[in-house]
């Protein structure tokens, strides 16, 4: 047994790395850069592809080129995080993401632009649950854990809307290549400050040898589950390939959950996802950002198609969601997160922005913006904000530091994987309403200007359907986080020694 696990109950825990709090800086920026460059490509793919002559069948490899890079490895770049140590994985992880953003925006032809993407991916699947697990590793007081999720978790939620922002000053006012070089100064000062500042605690790795059936079957699983739901949204979901892809991924990932639970050192032990608290948080976060992703997008275009807002508006639209989930996460989730137990944070928060999704559903084309949208994303944002801060923490909290890297991974797999599913899901029932409504309505429009609102009306009618199914994707995240996650407070969780031996920390915890 560890030092630490030897001590009595009331002792006071070892001097923590006096460079946490610089160190949550860089890893803060890292993060930021990588959940911008999912919004913001999108704000300038319509530039990018007419420069580069990229046909309207191609253009969604632009997105998912880096779904299926970053989705497919998470797993795999978690675990080399552990075994090589976060901190180098996490270097590397920026270095070869800020090489890739260049490419990408030196790009002169479509296929350097998805092998650019591609690459992206690739590094950012092995950035994404290093930065999440290095803050899993260097905050273990209750307090300290808290302050830094909130930080954390209100990045993960409103970086997304930022990236809106600017990538509409980008495309508006410079080029769209300056959406892809933005990300090498953010990489290059996060990976220098990374170097100098982020000291790792001794003896979290695990060194076992790579699981390498489990890293083929893994990734081979989430490739074809993430291809087929991007399938799905352009080609149909009874489309044979479409339905080929779901099959293969059902197939591969139960055969991998069978080689996990017979190899001896396993890529994904089945100790991390089994856990009743850490499968609920898993769960309902990849359920919620199904939810966000179907609204990002189609808030999107009902401000610049149906109310003819700019892309800088619309990216200016969005800062009150950005403003709630950073008060949700660092104010009411950082208090009150050593004080209640994470489902009543949880389950509440997912219950609110359900609540802000359920106004969406009155949508009309001349619905006011200060009326309808502005307290709907005010709700989302502070719903969000205050349920993925404790999912956040609590994901990672008590799990042992060698498996603190595929831990984190999960989290990041059930995001990248519920936005995929958002996107093609909620866009197929949209779409699906939308023609149903144009072809009941249309007949009767004789002149042009008629069938235009015709169709304007069809648009925000498929809207309102699919964001009606998006508010029962949230109750089923509340539900779930209420009936599964049955920690208490996150402060009085357990927190694992550096030989993984887990130990009941008393709240308060003196640390300096």
């Amino acid at each position: 047994m560890s030092d630490t696990a030897s001590k009595a109950p009331g002792a006071i825990v070892p001097s923590a790395d006096a460079n946490r709090w610089k160190a949550l800086v860089f890893i803060a920026l890292a993060q930021l850069m990588v959940v911008l460059d999912a919004t913001i490509v999108n704000i300038a793919l319509p530039s990018a592809q007419t420069d580069l002559g990229i046909s309207d069948g191609n253009r969604q490899w632009v997105v998912t080129a880096y779904a299926l890079a970053f989705g497919g490895l998470l797993l795999f770049g978690g675990r080399i995080a552990d075994l090589w140590g976060r901190k180098r994985a996490f270097v590397l992880g920026l270095g070869g993401f800020a090489a890739a953003s260049a490419l990408g925006g030196a790009a002169t032809t479509g296929a350097m632009m998805f092998g650019a993407r591609a690459l992206q991916g690739v590094f950012g699947a092995l950035l994404a649950p290093a930065a999440l697990s290095l803050l899993a590793v260097m905050f273990t007081d209750a307090k300290e854990r808290a302050k830094a999720f909130g930080i954390y978790g209100a990045i993960a939620g409103g970086g997304g809307a930022v990236g809106l922002i600017l990538g509409g000053f980008l495309t508006e006012y410079l080029d769209w290549r300056w959406t892809f070089f933005v990300n090498v100064p953010f990489a290059v000062v996060a990976a220098a400050g990374a170097y100098f500042v982020i000291r790792e605690p001794e003896g979290g790795r695990n060194r076992n040898p790579l699981d390498i059936p489990g890293v083929l079957l893994s990734t081979l699983g989430l490739v074809a589950l993430v291809y087929g739901f991007t399938r799905a949204e352009s080609d149909g979901w009874g489309d044979a390939v479409t339905v080929s892809m779901f099959v293969a991924s059902v197939v591969l990932l139960v055969a991998f959950a069978i080689v996990e639970s017979k190899v001896k050192a396993p890529l994904l032990p089945l100790r991390v996802v089994t856990d009743r608290n850490r499968g609920g948080i898993y769960l309902s976060l990849g359920l919620a950002i199904i939810g966000m992703f179907g609204l990002f997008l189609f808030l999107t275009y009902y401000l610049q198609v149906v109310k003819g807002y700019s892309p800088v508006k619309t990216g200016f639209a969005f800062l009150p969601m950005v403003a709630g989930m950073i008060t949700g996460s660092t104010q009411i989730g950082t208090r009150l997160m050593t004080r209640v137990p994470a489902r009543l944070l949880m389950g509440p928060g997912f219950l609110v922005a359900a609540l802000g999704m359920l106004l969406l559903t009155q949508l009309e084309i001349d619905s006011s913006y200060g009326a309808l949208l502005l307290p709907a994303m005010v709700l989302l944002g502070l719903g969000m904000g205050t349920a993925f801060m404790p999912a956040m923490s609590l994901a990672t909290q008590g799990v042992e530091p060698r498996d603190a890297g595929v831990a984190s991974a999960m989290v990041n797999t059930s995001q990248q994987v519920g936005g995929a599913i958002g996107t093609a899901l909620l866009n197929t029932i949209a779409s699906s309403a939308t023609t149903s409504y144009i072809k009941d309505h249309i007949a009767g429009a004789t002149a042009r200007p008629q069938q235009q609102l015709v169709q304007l009306q069809g648009m925000v009618h498929g809207y309102t359907a699919a964001i009606w199914f998006a508010v029962g994707i949230l109750a089923v995240a509340a539900l779930i986080a209420f009936t599964f996650v049955n920690a208490g407070r996150p402060g009085s969780a357990p927190v694992a020694s550096d030989e993984g031996v887990e130990d009941e920390v008393p709240v308060p915890v003196v640390a300096h």
